[in-house]
């Protein structure tokens, strides 16, 4: 007998996507899964085996795909480019999931552990893609010195601390429902995005006077630098 279609996988994976922000891993059931995609529950079992297989897969394939855009971002030119790029993709993520990276982290810190899972294997990874564009830059002499965790903390807040705020606003309606809708408008837009990346990266940049003198400095051979 043949396998189902790899259809199926596609149609669950999509109800999953779609019910986790509202839900989480706690209340994301295989039959209410099931449901949602318009497939019998045992069809589930059939492709993930379990709900915690199901739910790994499901966070994973969402993170890898941006993953692998990030990468490519990384490797797009000098550093500050690449940051540039880099930093566009993390921004572009950050709005597009949202709600679903906000629960993440309430589920993390209130103790779930898919979301701990998550967060620990995942974090890292993007953010040593930063740190090491951070290094290079620093090496190069194009962004200043300073502790490479509190540039990648300047850099990662400037860029997507606006649009979890924006979120946060949308969906409670703290600042009423136009406003918020406004604000989000103004800061989640690809342009939007690209703006606050470059703000950001200029906050880290070496002052031109600076810039020149490492250069100048480059050039004098190190025995000769008194």
């Amino acid at each position: 007998m043949g396998r189902p279609s790899r259809n199926i996988d596609a149609l669950l994976l999509a109800a999953g996507r779609e019910l986790f922000p509202e839900l989480g891993a706690a209340g994301l059931s295989v039959r209410r899964v099931a449901a949602h995609a318009g497939v019998n529950p045992g069809m589930f079992h059939y492709h993930f085996g379990t709900k915690d297989a199901f739910v790994a897969r499901l966070l994973q394939d969402i993170y890898d795909s941006m993953f692998a855009h990030l990468e490519l971002a990384a490797s797009s030119g000098p550093a500050p480019t690449a940051l540039h790029a880099a930093l566009c993709v993390l921004g572009r993520f950050a709005r597009d999931h949202a709600k679903l990276l906000r629960r993440l982290f309430v589920d993390a810190l209130a103790g779930d552990r898919h979301a701990g899972a998550f967060l620990r294997a995942n974090v890292p990874r993007h953010l040593g893609v930063l740190a090491r564009l951070v290094e290079a830059g620093q090496r190069e002499g194009a962004l200043r010195r300073m502790p490479v965790a509190q540039a990648v903390a300047l850099l990662g807040g400037g860029v997507a601390a606006p649009l979890v705020v924006a979120s946060a606003l949308t969906d409670t309606h703290l600042a009423g429902r136009a406003s918020a809708r406004a604000f989000a408008d103004a800061v989640a837009t690809n342009s939007a995005i690209a703006v606050r990346a470059e703000c950001a990266l200029a906050g880290l940049a070496v002052p031109a006077a600076h810039a020149k003198r490492a250069v100048r400095a480059a050039r004098v051979p190190r025995r000769l630098r008194r």
